[in-house]
């Protein structure tokens, strides 16, 4: 039998066979991928051949050649890797410039990484209601920042209206943004696998409550403390959209190590540095200490942002193993 791996909750996969049956399925033996070091060798997302036992479930015996998937560093396993989806058209990352923060690096992380394996991205700046006027100017410069880079930025207030906080926006303002950026997520998804991620606590599970009515999804408020999210999801899961298509929500994640991206093919993964490296003295220039460096010029010049370029930098970096361990 043949069939999508619609969750994966570690142990067990729900697979959903071309004839529109749900089946529970484990991985046959020792089933590993070739030339990945993987935690979990098989996707959400993935296709795949299953073969039924006499008690009803199936072990999954073959994966199809995948499209493309996003892959990031295992937090606590240096040199394995944790798949988090597989054959998606688009990821949409839910960013916070508050209540939790999303640092600039976590993003310029996985939109390299997403570059890396052919991934478009839309980043979507949620809670735009809480922000008082100092974080919603902050805001303003980091669309303003990415969409000068060629991403597509959405802003939005996945809470409702009457959530009150200390921006100065009206309540009528509050709404239509809430509106207005629910109406574009949905047309952009529609039809399409769309995988969902950020961190914890910015607004995964309550954007998806509102495309899909009935979804279910819990909620937590983020903790006083050290405002930061705390886990909802704990496993990958498609969920199929109204409009046809598929979401796939993923567990929020601290950090985003990357896996298997060469220094020399980073330049490519940072479509702005790829555009002034083509000005370097030297091909293999890694924009550090070279004579002639354009890129570093560039930066130098504002013409690319300090903070991309020290995200840059910091993924040079990540051959060194104990970086893994860190959140970023």
């Amino acid at each position: 039998m043949h069939g999508l791996v619609i969750k994966n909750t570690g142990s067990w996969y729900t697979v959903k066979t071309d004839d529109g049956e749900m089946v529970e399925c484990k991985i046959k033996g020792n089933f590993r991928l070739k030339g990945i070091r993987s935690t979990n060798p098989v996707a959400v997302g993935d296709k795949v051949s299953i073969v039924r036992n006499n008690e009803g479930t199936a072990l999954i015996t073959d994966i199809d050649d995948r499209k493309n998937y996003i892959i990031r560093k295992s937090p606590n396993l240096s040199k394995q890797s944790s798949i988090l989806a597989a054959n998606i058209d688009q990821a949409f990352l839910i960013v916070t410039v508050a209540h939790p923060e999303t640092s600039t690096t976590f993003i310029d992380r996985f939109l390299a990484g997403a570059e890396a394996y052919r991934v478009p991205v839309t980043l979507v700046f949620n809670k735009t209601d809480l922000l008082d006027d100092d974080e919603l100017r902050y805001q303003k410069m980091m669309i303003n920042l990415y969409d000068s880079i060629g991403y597509k930025c959405i802003e939005t207030s996945l809470a409702p209206a009457t959530t009150a906080g200390p921006s100065a926006i009206a309540d009528d303002d509050r709404l239509r943004a809430f509106e207005a950026g629910i109406a574009t997520i949905s047309k952009d998804i529609e039809g399409k696998v769309t995988l969902l991620s950020g961190n914890s606590g910015v607004g995964k599970s309550t954007l998806i409550n509102r495309l899909i009515p009935g979804a279910g999804r819990k909620t937590a408020e983020i903790s006083d403390a050290h405002d930061t999210g705390m886990h909802t999801t704990t496993f990958s899961e498609m969920l199929e959209l109204p409009s046809g298509g598929y979401i796939i929500d993923t567990p929020g994640i601290k950090g985003f190590g990357t896996f298997d991206i060469e220094r020399t093919e980073l330049t490519s993964y940072f479509r702005e540095i790829f555009k002034f490296s083509a000005d370097c003295r030297f091909s293999n220039c890694t924009h550090t200490n070279e004579p002639g460096c354009a890129v570093k010029k560039a930066v130098a010049d504002h013409y690319i942002a300090e903070s991309r370029y020290n995200s840059y930098l910091s993924m040079l970096d990540d051959k060194d193993e104990s970086k893994y361990r860190e959140a970023f």
